[in-house]
């Protein structure tokens, strides 16, 4: 019997300013509860979910502020009472500026080491969390958590070439939940374990 994965969005995320987008707060408030449908979109964001709730990856903070913005934004595209032009206009498709783009970069380079969330990276871009990260995606082509772990693995590169500082404190300095973790995702991108890329 396949388990079951219960989520709970505050109200925070059902907000035109959560959303990132201008719509009257009466049409978030016509979100109507439906107890049985079939969404794949929804059953992918919760594989997602449990996924990550499994493998701890060092950009999972963001991950799920990520997937729970989208959860939130689907929740009301389809299950809102209003036309589909009014569905298709609740989510943004703009990009980020050059100049905010740029500021968030920044402060990612910089703050590799600490414990990074979605919300922050919208706050330096002045945007809601959904909207920066569509934005994010459509500036650079990956998700902010994809390239917030691809550039904490590049910093871990440089790190185990550095020197001959123990794998774990390389991985708990990087956000990775464990060592193992570390080591997995390092090889998912290189192809080799974290020892053998010091080594040569």
């Amino acid at each position: 019997m396949p388990g079951v994965l219960h989520i709970y969005l505050p109200r925070s995320h059902f907000t035109p300013e959560g959303l990132g987008v201008d719509v009257d707060q009466s049409v978030i408030e016509s979100l109507r509860f439906e107890s049985s449908f079939d969404d794949p979109l929804l059953a992918e964001m919760g594989y997602a979910i449990a996924a990550e709730l499994e493998t701890q990856t060092s950009a999972g903070r963001v991950l799920a502020d990520t997937l729970a913005s989208s959860l939130a934004a689907r929740l009301l595209q389809k299950y809102v009472s209003r036309s589909p032009a009014q569905a298709k206009s609740l989510i943004a498709q703009e990009g980020l500026d050059r100049k905010r783009l740029s500021r968030v970069l920044e402060y990612i380079a910089t703050n590799l080491e600490g414990n990074l969330t979605l919300d922050e990276l919208a706050s330096i871009a002045c945007l809601s969390r959904f909207h920066f990260a569509r934005s994010f995606r459509l500036a650079v082509g990956q998700a902010p958590h994809q390239y917030v772990s691809a550039k904490r693995l590049e910093r871990a590169k440089e790190l185990l070439m550095r020197g001959d500082r123990p794998l774990v404190e390389i991985a708990l300095a990087l956000n990775f939940s464990s060592q193992a973790n570390f080591s997995r995702a390092f090889r998912q991108m290189t192809g080799r374990a974290p020892g053998q890329y010091r080594r040569g």
